[in-house]
């Protein structure tokens, strides 16, 4: 019996032993690394006629406009960039925060360009996003060229959003459009002059597109505004459109007939097709501007035999007080998830007094008798050294972080490479305030930040009490209205040194744009990584090591 017994045990311990094993497996499998996804992307030059003439546009693997990153939550990016262009090239990643790791942000205050005929191997993640971004080319005024494609985050398994799935989805690159060549409208703003009126709008990269789909069923249409001036009004003929993501944010579902996006923006609506089968227009056309210019596409329902007729849907009464009304309507849905199981309202912005406070106004100086744009009357001027390498080994005399003033001021305008210093875990409140008569679309690499107020006139302590402190919306890209100011409020959790902008890029370009520097002094990788291994040197950093 005795024998029987030790016999019993031995197997009893041998089953746990298997059993632990088996849970520890499971726990290693739990704990592995995300996903990773490989890319060999080479950019070029080519000929197409997206407007009907000739011209010299870029591709990336002989697309116009570029690949699709479709990805999931977490998964890590391998993109092995090959330049064959003429000209130093970088892509930046629009809307993807890029935690701790500025590394890889793709612009020059960030990272050395690519020179022609060599490459760069970007290495990111896109840690806690879902949603609608997109990518474009930072360098000179590539942009105008083209280069760009969508980033679309997909949610993981087990994270729910709150939407039923639609049948598919439709990405919408739209924007304004420009005969020229890039290099000729580069030289028109370095010699002082500013950028012609659009000579039309794309939809994908081109004038006529087609999307189809079933009657009776719900697509998700993602809309990228990705122009180089011009905000647009968006609609569907026949149709409404429920927005449920701007930016990465689950919002407030609301159906809309038309929509304001403004340059740099993003969003995703669904449309179910509930109307008899035929075809409708989709409409975009240009807002805040005099050249009133459209691009016209079609929602096909599949056993459609009936031609869009009729006429277009008309773009909603006025500018500046509708556009301004529905922008309030944007509202983040507390109790959603985001790409982590947890409410996206849970971070009680509302209740945080700022740490500090800055007012960013914008403006349009002749310097040396030549047009540029300033914050806060210095424009910026780029720097043969990325300001990220200067800052990390200690290069003096490449950017000044006491060129820009918390406030505006009467100083004459000066150019610098401005820096504004900042600390890890600060709260900010800032305000863009635009005296000028034209939109203004303000961007913030590395962060998602509220948009707490818009207004006329002049911002005013006072303003605060209209704040909305419950529940505005995270983005990374906000319009400024034309003679208006707008607050956002950011938490500086994401170390690094990250590009604040002008998305309307002749602004950018010529001087609209400063960097804001998240510092911490005690260096750890809880905060921020170390340079890649395959980190570039240029300007004053060559012959640096790591």
């Amino acid at each position: 019996m005795k024998m029987a017994s030790r016999k019993t045990t031995s197997l009893l311990n041998l089953l746990l032993l298997l059993g632990a094993l088996t849970l520890l497996s499971s726990l290693v499998i739990v704990k592995g690394e995300s996903p990773y996804k490989f890319y060999t992307w080479t950019v070029t030059y080519g000929i197409i006629s997206p407007l009907g003439v000739p011209q010299q546009v870029i591709l990336i693997n002989g697309q116009f406009p570029g690949p699709k990153l479709d990805v999931v939550t977490n998964d890590n990016i391998i993109l092995n960039l090959i330049n064959k262009l003429d000209q130093p090239f970088l892509l930046t990643w629009n809307g993807i925060k890029q935690r701790k790791n500025s590394w890889q942000d793709g612009v020059l205050g960030t990272n050395c360009p690519i020179q022609p005929n060599s490459n760069f191997t970007y290495k990111f993640q896109t840690k806690d996003q879902i949603g609608s971004f997109n990518y474009f080319p930072s360098t000179a005024f590539h942009k105008a060229a083209g280069g760009f494609g969508a980033i679309n985050v997909y949610a993981r398994p087990g994270i729910p959003i709150p939407y039923p799935l639609p049948t598919a989805d439709f990405t919408l690159l739209v924007g304004d459009w420009f005969k020229a060549n890039h290099k000729t409208l580069q030289q028109r703003l370095d010699s002082g002059g500013v950028l012609p009126f659009p000579d039309g709008m794309l939809i994908n990269g081109q004038t006529q597109t087609t999307f189809s789909g079933d009657q009776g069923k719900t697509y998700m249409f993602r809309i990228s505004n990705v122009g180089l001036s011009s905000s647009f009004n968006f609609r569907i003929q026949g149709h409404t459109m429920k927005v449920v993501e701007v930016e990465g944010s689950h919002v407030i579902q609301t159906d809309y007939d038309s929509l304001d996006i403004h340059v740099g923006q993003s969003l995703a609506v669904l449309v179910t097709l509930n109307q008899s089968p035929r075809d409708y227009y989709i409409v975009a056309s240009t807002r805040f501007v005099r050249s009133k210019v459209s691009v016209m596409g079609l929602l096909r329902y599949s056993n459609s035999r009936v031609p869009a007729s009729g006429d277009q849907p008309a773009l909603p009464p006025g500018e500046l007080v509708w556009s301004m009304r529905q922008a309030r309507t944007f509202r983040w849905n507390l109790t959603a998830n985001a790409a982590r199981p947890n409410p996206q309202g849970s971070f009680h912005y509302g209740m945080i007094t700022p740490t500090k406070s800055f007012v960013f106004s914008n403006s349009a100086p002749l310097i040396n008798g030549k047009q540029r744009y300033a914050v806060n009357g210095v424009s910026y001027v780029n720097s043969e050294t990325p300001l990220k390498l200067a800052d990390h080994f200690g290069i003096s005399g490449v950017f000044s972080t006491n060129a820009i003033q918390s406030v505006p001021s009467n100083s004459p305008p000066t150019v610098a490479t401005s820096v504004v210093q900042t600390s890890l875990h600060d709260f900010l409140e800032i305000v863009f305030q635009n005296n000028e008569k034209s939109m203004q679309s303000w961007h913030l690499d590395g962060y998602d930040f509220w948009v707490v107020g818009f207004g006329s006139g002049q911002w005013t302590p006072a303003k605060r009490s209209l704040y909305n402190l419950v529940d505005a919306l995270t983005r990374h890209t906000t319009q400024v209205y034309p003679e208006s100011w707008t607050t956002i409020l950011v938490s500086l959790d994401n170390q690094g040194m990250w590009n604040m902008r002008s998305a309307i890029w002749e602004r950018q370009y010529s001087g609209q744009q400063f960097y804001l520097k998240v510092w911490n002094p005690v260096q750890s990788l809880a905060n921020e990584y170390n340079p890649p291994d395959n980190l570039q040197f240029c300007g004053k950093a060559v012959g640096r090591h790591l």
